[in-house]
């Protein structure tokens, strides 16, 4: 899952482990934040750009997501109040019953869950929500849905009055997915915001981000997008229906479009409307070392354990010599790359796609041992290949964090005879510009962060080279590999059933792919984000990675 700064992987242990990490900075629920939540006041959301999307079947940001957990309710969900995430029914009474080999998913929905009008939320409007992943105008979330749902392979979605069986609706509260293969875990993908219900009476179709009709705590009152968000209470949601959230804060007011540095000095200086904000985004590379030390900060200083990475990718359809790829990976000076980021404080260096602690990572380093790279080898490569002298496009977002990471890859590569121009591009619109196949870059800065805590939705989500034809206004695999053997180890992985036997198919393709050096891994990602003082109840969510604020409150 993309972050902007950030996409979603983590095994159970490494969620456990993640959350223990986040003790060290800020407080960890309601109950560690000065007693009870207090009811009443506004929250302020400082936010460098606007959201992606806010429509559950397109968000696939974590700042996205984690905004549409005040807005949207799935099937199931993450509980974070205690020692480590556990998965729960949120719209479903349960985490879904499995049968037919894990074929057939079935969920029973809690009664009187309502949306902002008090109408009650119904299995059919579930359905036709996840229906909507189908359309070729609601684009860019994830892919699960046409991969794994039978007959989803031909379906359009459902603008034009068609339904797909393979989800059916025995009553207004059960309803039942057929899948084409076994997905034991399923039922993590549907606590994806996706996996939710939509009014088919109050669907805008793809003007649906700024008229999202809410059965969450919160609901929209005002949205104009690149400039400001206003959420307001839902006076028809009920805690008693809800085991996830709570509603304390009567407004959510995220505003849009400062510059990151700024909203780390305002939230620093805690005066003002600032004792009442909080950010989304990541503390800004040039911020991070200095702020990160400060003591006076560490009560609403939040560092989250990010199980994800940071990288380059290298477009294989572009750049076709192999030889010209390696000698990327060799060139790349990733320790001023990392200072770009905030240095050691944003994360160690990577060598692999998979972190570590994750079910599937493989301890393996294919290229320089030495994080400043080894710039005779790359020349080496660059003369192998006959020493073109290359202009190659690299995509960023427009950020000066991002700025200075350009610059760094730039000046690493003129160094090989590379002419690197840097293409800046609002980091509002980053993601779903350069998903879109349309939009093609030689070199692609990406984040990833696996979907839920399995190393499936890292591998084959990112180089799956099958979904450049089939997704091509969402496609995720930046680097555009198509390796047929690549393909085939995802195939084979999807369909193994031993933990063990499959975490090993993801280590070997993880060196497979690195062995066509489609992708230059930077960084192990940790994120670090500030509060202001009196704000109480932000839970570091080690599944998004994100302050999560489905407990926030404001005290008095």
């Amino acid at each position: 899952m993309t972050r902007r700064t950030r996409r979603l992987a983590l095994t159970a242990s490494a969620v456990a482990i993640a959350l223990g990490a986040t003790a060290c900075g800020g407080s960890t629920g309601s109950s560690s934040a000065g007693g009870a939540p207090t009811k009443g006041g506004t929250l302020t959301i400082l936010n460098k750009a606007d959201f992606d999307h806010l429509d559950p079947q397109r968000v696939y940001t974590t700042e996205g997501t984690s905004m549409d957990e005040e807005l949207v309710r799935t099937l199931t969900g993450w509980d974070e109040s205690g020692s480590k995430p556990k998965l729960v029914g949120d719209l479903a009474t349960d985490t879904g019953t499995p049968s037919k080999g894990a074929t057939v998913w079935t969920f029973h929905l809690r009664h009187g869950v309502k949306y902002q009008d008090g109408a009650e939320v119904t299995a059919q409007d579930v359905k036709y929500g996840v229906e909507r992943f189908f359309s070729p105008d609601i684009n860019g979330g994830p892919p699960y849905a046409s991969q794994w749902l039978v007959g989803g392979s031909g379906y359009k979605g459902p603008f034009k009055g068609k339904e797909l069986d393979s989800i059916q609706t025995p009553d207004k509260y059960t309803i039942v997915f057929h899948l084409d293969q076994p997905v034991a875990d399923f039922n993590e993908t549907t606590a994806m915001p996706g996996w939710s219900a939509v009014p088919k009476g109050h669907d805008t179709g793809s003007t649906y981000d700024t008229h999202l009709w809410s059965d969450g705590p919160y609901m929209i009152k005002s949205y104009t997008k690149n400039k400001e968000l206003v959420l307001v209470r839902n006076k028809y949601w009920s805690q008693s229906t809800d085991p996830i959230r709570q509603q304390n804060v009567d407004e959510m007011d995220v505003k849009f479009g400062q510059d990151e540095a700024a909203i780390d000095q305002q939230i620093k200086s805690d005066s003002g409307v600032a004792q009442t904000a909080i950010q989304q985004w990541p503390i800004a590379g040039s911020d991070l070392s200095q702020l990160a030390g400060d003591p006076a900060l560490k009560s609403r200083y939040y560092k989250i354990p990010a199980p994800g990475i940071n990288y380059l990718a290298i477009n294989t359809s572009r750049v076709k010599d192999v030889r010209v790829r390696q000698a990327i990976e060799y060139g790349l000076d990733k320790t001023t790359i990392r200072g770009a980021f905030g240095g050691s404080a944003y994360g160690d260096y990577a060598t692999t796609m998979l972190n570590p602690g994750m079910g599937g990572f493989k301890k393996f380093n294919l290229y320089s041992s030495n994080p400043a790279g080894d710039l005779p080898k790359a020349k080496a490569l660059m003369k192998q290949a006959g020493n073109p002298k290359l202009t190659m496009s690299l995509a960023v977002e427009n950020t000066p964090t991002h700025e200075h990471f350009g610059e760094a890859v730039k000046t690493a590569l003129a160094k090989i005879g590379i002419t690197v121009n840097i293409s800046p591009i609002d980091a509002a619109n980053y993601f779903s510009t350069v998903d879109n196949v349309k939009n093609q870059y030689d070199l692609t800065w990406g984040d990833w962060i696996a979907d839920w805590p399995n190393a499936s939705t890292v591998l084959p989500v990112l180089f799956d080279g099958r979904q450049i034809k089939k997704l091509p206004q969402s496609n995720q695999d930046l680097s555009y590999l198509n390796d047929p053997a690549v393909n085939a180890a995802i195939d084979k992985a999807a369909k193994m059933t031993d933990i063990d036997q499959r975490n090993a198919a993801y280590g070997a393709m993880d060196q497979q792919i690195m062995k066509d050096a489609a992708v230059v891994p930077l960084m192990y990602m940790k994120f670090s984000d500030m509060a202001g003082s009196k704000v109480g109840g932000v839970i570091p969510d080690p599944i998004l990675a994100e302050p999560s604020l489905v407990h926030v409150y404001i005290k008095h």
